[in-house]
């Protein structure tokens, strides 16, 4: 599948555990755009990642795993940065750290070793877990850095569902920052329920609208992976997994191990 480079601003900073704020039970991320969000958005994305299972089970998350509409297999390491790509068309894995960008590649048989030819690779690795975790995660991630949240009103979803709709912008993040979204909070269940994808902040229609559907619990958190057309598909939270999970380029078949409860 072609690889949506939109969606490539996902932010480092909130993938650690971040201190709890006394103020807040959702603290937002160094950067978030405070002064210029409402604080109608805000407070329903603090309703979002409560409804979600609550900012202290999103910072105890520590491994997930999924597949990305059977073309990659992604574990993340959220404490550590570590991350594992499997390519499932080809034989790639790659390997990487995304915090200090260092890491291997396995492609065509053997372990790349030039220099310029792993760092294309782990570059490539490492845009695809940007991409592919924000299809998965979004919903923990509206009070990253750079992003400003304005409220849009009340406006039903595709299937006809009430629903609150903030508006999601970037400054000066990401590979993609002219980006804009709007995101549908449904107003029973705080859950997000839908999506729109507007590739420049100006344009009035949006490139996709897709629904966020079918949560399910995975150890303290909710996650989605029904994405209408496509679907994100084994995802599994885990407390734990052997170092060689990032460490050997064998593929481990993850469903021996147990989910973080």
């Amino acid at each position: 599948m072609k690889r949506y480079a939109f969606i490539a601003m996902a932010l480092l900073v909130s993938l650690t555990a971040p201190a709890q704020s006394k103020k807040s039970a959702n603290p937002p991320a160094p950067g978030f755009d405070m002064a210029d969000s409402d604080p109608k958005a805000v407070g329903l994305a603090d309703a979002v990642m409560q409804a979600m299972g609550g900012r202290k089970a999103w910072d105890n998350t520590h491994l997930i795993a999924w597949n990305f509409f059977g073309a990659r297999k992604l574990v993340w390491d959220k404490w550590t940065g570590d991350v594992r790509v499997d390519n499932l068309r080809n034989d790639q894995t790659v390997l990487l750290n995304i915090n200090n960008n260092k890491g291997r590649v396995f492609r065509n048989g053997a372990e790349l070793t030039d220099p310029d030819s792993v760092a294309k690779y782990v570059k490539a690795g490492k845009d695809a877990w940007i991409n592919d975790s924000y299809w998965l995660v979004m919903p923990f991630k509206l009070k990253d850095s750079g992003v400003t949240l304005k409220y849009l009103g009340e406006d039903p979803t595709k299937d006809g569902k009430p629903a609150d709709v903030v508006q999601m912008t970037f400054k000066n993040v990401g590979n993609t920052p002219d980006n804009k979204y709007k995101i549908w909070i449904d107003k029973g269940s705080h859950l997000v329920t839908q999506w729109a994808h507007y590739p420049k902040f100006t344009d009035e229609q949006p490139r996709f609208t897709l629904p966020w559907a079918d949560y399910q619990r995975h150890g303290e958190i909710l996650l989605s992976g029904e994405r209408g057309e496509r679907d994100l598909t084994d995802i599994h939270v885990y407390s734990g997994l052997p170092g060689e999970v990032f460490s050997d380029f064998t593929r481990a078949d993850l469903s021996r191990y147990p989910e973080a409860k």
